[in-house]
């Protein structure tokens, strides 16, 4: 087991970075049915519906819903009827790989120089920058393509002040809101690349947007009796944009990250990852929304005050919603998985409450694993 040191970005590092970055912007998702899917993160994950792209505003090809939750934002896409090769690829994406993401999109403060500095260093481009207007202001928009079908669009939005972007209207919330926030905020995304493909996706984010690794996780911490993975964390200086990426290691029998790839058809996002402030009130509230969590068995928390301290939660009520605790040298965190929220076993999502670690539970990766493949025995996939 290997850790490289992380270090805390100086404000240098930020005004000589090549790829500078704001942020997350948004996590498109195509989906078979984006009414259907904006009303399940709207009522199980306490999203509010902000804005809307469909026939009624002049959208014929496809509908769009955009949520946010603090400044997490998701859209969801499906097509009404296909007359375009946007629309073509929205399809056969659906079909080929079921509901998931097909963009990461990132915040940048020019996204003609990003996008020509990307280029430069050998990405493929999707869009040449180009603008889009409305009465709000302009939005100047680029894309370049990542692992499997995933792209970055750039997106630089300080000359706007719409509800997401041009062609979009404003939108009022489909459920309640929730009384206590659930998550405010994208931690990082994970993807998943084919044996063999992690080193060079890793290269790929040194390269093209200046990003540096800053954790590594391989050997026995990573791994369980019967499965194992390799896994990398690449981000930006500011630590605002960060992307684990996982490959297969070779195992007794199907890893997590081989069943992915299986049945999603190829490499793609495996989830995303959602601070919160109180996870213990997210984790209710989600759950009674009827969210289903990995399981941890009662074990784990018999031993856990010894290596993990006090936290600010319980152990009994960690025990009772079965939420995971990591330390570090920096300080915990408390962390939880979904399971896939569709049929495919694919996309998931993880709750994470942060005191101090900038970690990735590097201490539950074998608690996890074995959790994930008690689900994947019950698919028949082990």
């Amino acid at each position: 087991m290997t850790q490289t040191t992380q270090h805390t970005p100086d404000t240098t590092a930020r005004q000589d970075d090549p790829f500078p970055v704001k942020g997350m912007d948004a996590v498109v998702f195509a989906v078979g049915n984006a009414k259907q899917a904006a009303h399940y993160y709207s009522s199980a994950f306490g999203m509010k519906l902000v804005a809307y792209s469909g026939p009624e505003n002049g959208s014929r090809e496809t509908a769009s819903y955009v949520l946010e939750n603090g400044s997490a934002r998701f859209v969801f896409t499906s097509v009404i009827k296909q007359s375009s090769d946007w629309g073509r690829f929205i399809e056969q994406h659906v079909a080929e790989h079921g509901d998931g993401v097909i963009d990461l999109a990132i915040e940048v403060p020019d996204a003609r120089a990003a996008y020509e500095y990307a280029v430069a260093q050998g990405a493929r481009s999707i869009d040449e920058p180009y603008e889009v207007k409305d009465e709000h202001g302009t939005v100047v928009l680029a894309a370049i393509a990542t692992y499997g079908e995933t792209r970055h669009t750039l997106v630089e939005r300080s000359g706007y002040d719409g509800p997401y972007l041009p062609g979009f209207v404003a939108a009022e919330p489909i459920v309640a809101q929730p009384e206590h926030r659930t998550f405010q905020a994208i931690d990082h995304c994970v993807g998943n690349v084919e044996l063999g493909r992690m080193n060079e996706w890793v290269g790929f984010y040194n390269k093209v947007m200046g990003f540096t690794n800053m954790k590594e996780f391989v050997g026995d911490d990573i791994a369980t009796e019967y499965s194992a993975l390799m896994s990398k964390v690449v981000a930006d200086g500011t630590l605002k944009v960060k992307f684990p990426l996982n490959e297969p290691a070779i195992a007794k029998k199907k890893s997590q990250i081989d069943e992915y790839l299986e049945f999603y058809g190829g490499p793609g996002v495996q989830h995303i990852a959602l601070n919160t402030n109180d996870i213990v009130q997210t984790v209710r509230t989600m759950r009674a929304a009827g969210v289903e969590f990995l399981n941890t068995p009662d074990s784990y928390y018999d031993t856990l005050g010894e290596w993990a301290g006090e936290t600010r939660v319980p152990v009994e009520t960690l025990r009772e919603l079965k939420i995971l605790v990591d330390r570090d040298e920096d300080g915990y965190l408390l962390q939880i998985f979904t399971k896939p929220v569709q049929d495919r076993p694919t996309v998931f999502f993880e709750l994470i409450e942060r005191h101090g670690s900038m970690g990735f539970g590097k201490g539950n990766f074998k608690a996890l694993f074995e959790a994930i493949e008690r689900e994947q025995a019950k698919r028949g996939n082990l």
